[in-house]
């Protein structure tokens, strides 16, 4: 008897042993996919937040790059024509026609952008000393919305010098 009792004790795992290792098991992979879910997420909002940051800053930089003259004339696509002339009319990113605040938009890539002229005085540009330039890029995250905002300053540079 104990040599039947020693092969047997040999014999290996039990079928409810096989099933608590298959349990843990799964649960363990259960876990690993929503950490790589979780991840997955967190990357392409830091993606997005990332794009919606450097169209920002792009369009920024575009308007400081400007000719005083030009300064309303958008070339979006970079060939030489302009393909947007930003308006005070209320629409797009503009709050209210007649403002004095002249606006355009633009979709790419998940994000929304929306930038702004503002002369230092309403009417004509020529006769502002400055403008605030403003570039808004609106995406939307796991949470909802998400809004990034550049903003500065442009001398005009007829009055860069002058009392």
């Amino acid at each position: 008897m104990t040599r039947d009792r020693l092969c047997h004790a040999e014999g290996g795992a039990s079928f409810a042993e096989v099933l608590v290792a298959m349990a843990l098991t799964m649960i363990g992979l259960a876990g690993a996919m929503g950490a790589f879910q979780a991840a997955e997420r967190s990357l392409r909002t830091g993606t997005l937040a990332t794009r919606a940051l450097a169209m920002a800053e792009s369009r920024i930089e575009a308007k400081r790059a400007a000719r005083w003259d030009r300064l309303l004339l958008d070339d979006l696509n970079h060939d030489g024509v302009p393909d947007l002339v930003m308006r005070d009319d209320g629409a797009g990113g503009d709050v209210l026609a007649g403002d004095g605040v002249y606006s355009g938009s633009w979709d790419q890539d998940g994000v929304h952008l929306i930038w702004t002229v503002t002369p230092s005085r309403s009417g004509s540009l020529s006769a502002s000393g400055h403008v605030f330039l403003e570039a808004r890029a609106v995406y939307t995250a796991g949470e909802g919305p998400r809004e990034v905002r550049v903003g500065t300053l442009r001398a005009n540079p007829r009055f860069v010098g002058s009392q």
